[in-house]
């Protein structure tokens, strides 16, 4: 069963991908999609029983173990080294089996719909299928070395789908520019892999996490890194760490997500709510034992996640692509996943994670069907009045939405949508850490909380609700177009259309998803802390105190992210609906702010002026200094024209003139004459 999940769409991909001229478009969505489907109904036969204490089936229990392991075969065997590919599955894998397949057979059975007139869309297919199996190894893996190609194989895959539309310049930059941040962190991540074997002397992660918990009788070992004497497991741990980063766009290496907006909406939703921004938080929550050995990764880890938490948070107040809008949304709350993890709070995370699946997915999905009925139009300015034209995707955002702002009552277990639930846990948790690392979590959080309701609900008014605002010139410059846009005759508005079935169905799914997914998996991953360590078992690590701590903190700190999503509300709905002249006088008045906001805090112009212009610089010295004039104009192309130029004299001797050769024997022998008198030879 584990090899039919993890390579039926890889079977798909390849018949897509291969025969897809041969098979034709539609059956290549039919093939591809149908074993999505399988793959997707076979993960929650997996899952379902772990969920509710049956355990894992096949699984070798021992100790505190669970885990079922399926060889596929050897490897790599080099010395000592005897390394197998192994699928490896715990409950770990198994929510990430569910939330893989889940949302991306939802996005194939959406992009019949969504891409229906792309002529490309074999070749669609395969990408979204291929990303799904490099995902897929990445969950499976039972050693840094597999996890390292599903890693690549989802970084690789991305780029494909961000740059499919490859004839908009555009789509070519967002995907180089996903390609290039991403090695950044993936060359740290190599380095820890590395490191990892280097400390532990392991590279599978059973033996790995052996070696670290002996640590606690023998003592952390140190290194030398850059010359100083460090604490080898922290270096270990922040070099993966940043891996992280890059996948997960972290601050400092978020710039590439807002861009991967350029590829078709049903990739924005495979990325941000399955696949590749998850791949960093599943990372470290799959390497909690060698975290556990460094507070001082632990606390890097959550004042980063605080910080892009927040960050992104305040980019997304003031953008107005609807996509662009999502997700910064997904940044913020990546951040919220990795406060949860660099607390100890492993569970309460992957919570999380598996919450922000169902309604990050269902806003993608109904942003693009927004998009389609206003016929490619991305720019929230030039909508408006849409919920009585589309009210089926309206009913769906509004429940992504009240997901994704957290809308429950504080204190209950049933109470309340998903992201209610998750953000919740994960707020307290930073509390219950105390101290300045888990006071500054804390409070950013809960500001990004205020903010994140204020945005979403920006989003529900500026799109559903109001007047018409159709616009006067067609696009405008903060609006991002799909490839196979059209022109339209009259106000995209009164062409709006509700979405076929075959883009709503997958909405409904979603939607329930988004409602019950907080609810009815609470208790396992964070109420109960007896079930969550028997959820958890041999998958990641459980701190009770922290959890047990989290559950008593003081009332006010329990509402608090309820008081911040209700006051983001009611900002939201004076300032858009009540009083929508507000915003542009507000920018008026704070015209820096609103810039440094809206170009997002300016670090792409940072980057480009620190590693782009430099980067370029460089290239062009080499290229027009180094390569042009000194190897070719000089080197290569100087020597064959001096050589040409000698020939050149040596053939102008041969004249073919008897005279012009006598007299050159007359000068060779007066010179030998004269040579011979100097030596003394005729003396």
């Amino acid at each position: 069963m584990i090899q039919a999940i993890v390579f039926l769409p890889l079977i798909g991909a390849l018949i897509a991908g291969l025969l897809g001229r041969i098979i034709g478009h539609r059956t290549s969505e039919y093939v591809t999609t149908g074993l999505l489907i399988v793959s997707a109904v076979l993960s929650w036969v997996v899952f379902l029983p772990v969920a509710f204490g049956g355990g894992l089936m096949g699984a070798e229990v021992g100790g505190d173990t669970a885990v079922l392991k399926i060889e596929l075969m050897r490897w790599i065997q080099v010395g000592g080294m005897d390394l197998r590919w192994v699928l490896r599955v715990d409950t770990l894998t198994a929510i990430m089996l569910v939330v893989v397949n889940t949302v991306s057979s939802l996005v194939h059975i959406y992009s019949i719909g969504y891409m229906a007139d792309d002529p490309h869309r074999s070749r669609f297919f395969a990408y979204l299928s291929l990303f799904t199996f490099a995902m897929l190894m990445l969950v499976t893996a039972d050693n840094f070395l597999q996890m390292f190609f599903g890693w690549e194989g989802v970084g690789l895959a991305s780029y494909l789908l961000i740059g499919f539309w490859y004839t908009k310049p555009s789509a070519n930059a967002a995907a180089m520019k996903a390609f290039v941040v991403n090695r950044v962190g993936d060359f740290g991540f190599m380095l820890g892999i590395f490191g990892s074997f280097l400390v532990l002397g392991q590279i599978d992660f059973d033996g790995a996490f052996a070696t670290a918990a002996g640590f606690a009788t023998t003592g952390l070992p140190v290194m030398q890194f850059l010359g100083w004497q460090v604490d080898a497991m922290t270096v270990v741990c922040l070099l993966l760490f940043m891996g992280a980063m890059g996948k997960s766009a972290q601050f400092l290496l978020h710039t590439w997500l807002p861009d991967a907006m350029e590829g078709p909406t049903p990739v924005s939703a495979l990325i941000h709510a399955a696949t590749m921004v998850t791949a960093g938080v599943f990372m470290v929550a799959r390497l909690s034992p060698l975290f556990e050995t460094s507070p001082t990764a632990m606390i890097f880890v959550m004042i980063i996640g605080a910080i892009t938490a927040f960050f992104a948070a305040t980019v997304g107040l003031v953008q107005n692509d609807i996509k662009r809008v999502i997700a910064y949304s997904t940044c913020s709350q990546l951040g919220y996943m990795f406060v949860a993890l660099g607390a100890g709070a492993y569970s309460a995370g992957v919570f999380h994670l598996f919450t922000h699946a169902f309604f990050k997915a269902l806003l993608f999905l109904g942003a693009g069907a927004v998009i389609h009925a206003m016929h490619h139009e991305q720019d929230m300015r030039n909508m408006g009045g849409l919920r009585h034209k589309i009210p089926v995707t309206y009913a769906m955002m509004l429940i992504g939405t009240l997901a994704l702002t957290g809308v429950g009552i504080p204190g209950s277990e049933w109470l309340g949508f998903a992201g209610f639930f998750s953000k919740d846990s994960i707020i307290e948790a930073a509390y219950a850490v105390g101290g300045n690392t888990g006071m500054f979590a804390f409070w950013m959080l809960v500001v990004a909380a205020l903010f994140t309701s204020f945005y979403s609900w920006r989003l529900i008014h500026l799109t559903f609700h109001g007047k018409p605002r159709p616009a006067a010139h067609g696009h405008d410059d903060h609006a991002a177009h799909d490839d196979h846009a059209h022109a339209e005759h009259g106000s995209a508005y009164d062409h709006a259309h509700e979405a076929p079935n075959v883009m709503l169905v997958p909405l409904y799914v979603l939607g329930v998803g988004a409602v019950l997914a907080g609810a009815v998996f609470y208790s396992m991953f964070f109420h109960d802390v007896a079930h969550i360590e028997h959820f958890f078992a041999g998958s990641v690590v459980v701190n009770h105190e922290l959890i047990e701590a989290a559950h008593h903190v003081p009332l006010w700190v329990k509402w608090s992210a309820t008081i911040a999503m209700v006051l983001g509300f009611v900002a939201a709905y004076w300032m858009y609906i009540r009083r929508p002249e507000m915003p542009g006088q507000l920018a008026a008045t704070n015209p820096g702010l609103y810039k440094f906001l809206l170009n997002k805090w300016y670090f792409d112009e940072l980057y480009d002026a620190i590693f782009v212009r430099p980067a370029l610089w460089i290239g062009r010295a080499f290229w027009k200094g180094f390569d042009d004039w000194l190897i070719d104009d000089k080197i290569t192309e100087g020597l064959g024209r001096r050589v040409q130029n000698v020939t050149g004299w040596v053939t102008r001797l041969q004249s073919g003139y008897l005279y012009h050769y006598a007299f050159v024997m007359l000068i060779g022998i007066a010179a030998l004459l004269t040579w011979a008198i100097v030596a003394g030879g005729l003396i």
